[in-house]
């Protein structure tokens, strides 16, 4: 019999039990598909006394994530406690110095600190695998790294947050306001302890910028990413949205343009009819396009306990096979430093306003359109009161430099009450 590998797992939330009972239940399945066992050697977790429903009396018990990521019977450390600094980054280091491969659910980890962990693991031999950390269960980085390896990639795209996909097909579907479905997916334990990493787009925005490295050789950018949530998204759109034939999600974005690297991370239109239109719920898609392969569709669950401690089995299970890659898809030294450019491709815009009930207010508004060079494509008026009006507008393709000139312009105007609302309408 081959040798066992040996993994110490430091965090036992959620994905850390689910780990754990992955490798109890399937002990033979893992055995015959990678041609090893795989045991677990050692645990740590905040609680050790905590009842979790599962027996751990069989592993050692250490009080600190470093302690188990350098114990010499420990041969992956599986990092599943979260954040990208204190004990996962130390730890992570510790245990690449001690010459351990790594397996980590960590985006923020990676998305601040990558090229430098990658770039340690490479000069020590050592691997770090994060399949775990990009859209759950999805295996998103393989594809990636392994199945599309031959192309040049066009363009990476997808709902990568399912919170957000949650709190946005529920406001359609039940007809609520965002506020409302915010706290009920806060009561059912969907949001982050600080929400913003939800709804402001920067979990999802961590996870882009993971995949642009990838897809196009460059050194992991997170600060580059033109991050917008979704707290500004009100019913109203959702609303106007559908009666056009559009759904509004959370969407990712990366490509390589003339200009530089494009990475978004905000609200836009998209078909009602395309598969991302169709997404509902908490679950992700991401859609990755190649020169040789085209388009490639990629949709599962993007979280919960089953589906993302399977993708950190599979990083094991190949570990254990002795599947040796780079962190990114190519060895970290030759990664570029991409130039950062703000997305350029023209698209179509939604644009809701309230305009002050006063003559000649449309007249002004399509006015400072036309300065910023943009044509209406279309318009609409919903209902009105004493002094305001709502309206919609959608445009023609034109830049986002372009609407926020003419968003800058609205103010002077004298007719715009309040803050518009400007939502890409995105090709897909």
């Amino acid at each position: 019999m081959s040798e066992p590998l040996r993994l110490g797992i430091a965090g036992l939330g959620t994905v850390g039990m689910g780990v754990v009972k992955i490798v109890q239940n399937h002990a033979a399945l893992i055995e015959a598909r990678s041609g090893r066992p795989v045991t677990i050697s050692a645990l740590c977790a905040r609680d050790r006394t905590r009842d979790r429903g599962v027996d751990l009396s069989a592993y050692a018990w250490e009080d600190s994530a470093t302690a188990v990521a350098t114990r010499p019977d420990v041969d992956v450390f599986v990092e599943l406690i979260g954040g990208d600094n204190g004990p996962a980054k130390a730890a992570t280091e510790a245990a690449i110095a001690a010459g351990k491969d790594v397996v980590t659910a960590n985006k923020a980890l990676l998305a601040h600190h990558g090229q430098t962990l990658a770039e340690m693991a490479e000069a020590a031999g050592r691997v770090i695998r994060f399949e775990a950390a990009v859209a759950g269960g999805i295996p998103v980085v393989k594809a990636l790294t392994e199945g599309m390896a031959a192309n040049q990639m066009r363009r990476v795209m997808g709902v990568m947050n399912g919170t957000c996909n949650y709190i946005l097909t529920r406001m359609e579907n039940a007809g609520l306001p965002y506020d409302e479905v915010f706290e009920e997916a806060r009561a059912l334990g969907y949001l982050e302890a600080d929400p913003n990493l939800d709804v402001g787009g920067i979990d999802a925005g961590h996870k882009l910028a993971l995949l642009a490295a990838i897809a196009f050789g460059t050194r992991v950018s997170f600060d580059a990413v033109e991050l917008e949530g979704i707290g500004r998204i009100a019913i109203e759109d959702i609303r106007h949205a559908a009666d056009m034939g559009y759904r509004i999600k959370l969407l990712g974005v990366a490509q390589m343009t003339g200009r530089g690297l494009e990475q978004r991370m905000s609200p836009c239109l998209v078909p009602a009819d395309s598969p991302l239109g169709q997404l509902q719920g908490g679950t992700n898609m991401v859609v990755l396009e190649g020169d040789s392969v085209g388009q490639i569709v990629l949709r599962g669950a993007g979280a919960g306990q089953g589906p993302t401690a399977s993708a950190v089995m599979a990083d094991v299970i190949d570990i254990a096979r002795g599947t040796r890659l780079s962190t990114f898809g190519q060895p970290a030294a030759r990664l570029t430093e991409p130039t950062p450019a703000k997305a350029a491709v023209a698209a179509p815009f939604y644009l809701r306003m309230t305009l002050l009930d006063k003559p000649g207010a449309l007249a002004k508004v399509a006015a400072a359109l036309g300065d910023a060079g943009i044509s209406i494509n279309r318009m609409r008026q919903y209902g009105h009161d004493e002094t305001t009006a709502p309206v919609l507008i959608v445009t023609h393709k034109t830049t986002r430099d372009a609407i926020d000139h003419a968003l800058r312009s609205f103010a002077a105007t004298g007719v715009v009450h309040g803050d518009p609302v400007a939502i890409r309408i995105e090709a897909v």
